[in-house]
């Protein structure tokens, strides 16, 4: 789904037809119906997908699921390397954040700065910070790993769907890093200490997770109550994660 940051995020899904404005289709009953087609998002064929949109092909080829998309510590764009050297260049080799984040509990991550608000909205953060801004992929990856010891990299997506929210001072989190970063990984600390905040538009979220998709069940249908991360929260305390149905052709009828 597409995001928009505002006083609430605004969702979207958007096809090569048309564009859903996902809000509004909050509160009401929705059908999504999978026909069982799936396309590979990088190379457009139809095969079966492997990891979040590609096919086996594709994500053992494909730039956008290099192994440093996970660990960009092993990125080596600035190097002039790389499954594709272009590619590197004009999404890695470009100014990075690494930032502390509060889904449920606080985390740190990495992202492009053109992808700021974007990841931490997929992530279904409720509050963010810029922690250090670096020249490329891999020195962010450097910081994240420096800091891996002391702040978890991982979101719990169970008690983040269900608004299970910690309590965190993010400034006072970020300047503490300062004192646990080697002195050439901490030079690249930013001083903005603006925390963003952000609301999802949920009308009421689950008390039991229960999660499910397409593969084992192609027609889903329900009331709407709400969108967090890339998740759909249905009636019944189900979830549906978008984004891991990358690829495949569904029909939505409301």
């Amino acid at each position: 789904m597409k995001v928009e940051l505002g006083d609430t995020v605004q969702y979207s899904l958007v096809s090569e037809t048309e564009k859903i404005l996902m809000n509004d289709l909050i509160g009401k009953p929705i059908k999504l119906t999978f026909d069982g087609v799936t396309k590979c998002s990088s190379c457009a064929k139809l095969k079966k997908l492997f990891a979040q949109g590609f096919c086996y092909d594709c994500f053992m080829n494909s730039p956008a699921s290099s192994p440093c998309i996970i660990n960009p510590e092993l990125c080596e764009g600035h190097l002039g390397k790389g499954r594709d050297v272009q590619w590197e260049q004009d999404h890695h080799v470009q100014p990075h954040f690494v930032y502390l984040a509060v889904a449920s509990g606080l985390k740190v991550g990495v992202t492009r700065s053109t992808q700021i608000p974007t990841r931490w909205i997929d992530q279904g953060a409720t509050f963010a910070i810029r922690v250090a801004e670096t020249p490329h992929r891999k020195l962010a990856g450097d910081i994240e790993v420096a800091l891996k010891s002391h702040f978890s990299d991982k979101t719990n997506w169970r008690r983040m769907l269900k608004n299970e929210i910690g309590d965190f001072d993010l400034e006072e989190e970020k300047w503490q890093i300062e004192e646990l970063l080697p002195a050439d990984l901490a030079a690249y600390m930013t001083e903005d200490d603006e925390i963003i905040e952000i609301n999802y538009p949920v009308l009421k979220f689950p008390e039991k997770v229960k999660s499910i998709g397409f593969d084992k069940m192609p027609v889903i249908e329900g009331l709407l109550n709400g969108i967090k991360g890339q998740y759909l929260l249905l009636d019944g305390d189900r979830v549906l994660n978008i984004r891991k149905h990358t690829g495949y052709n569904v029909e939505i009828t409301y």
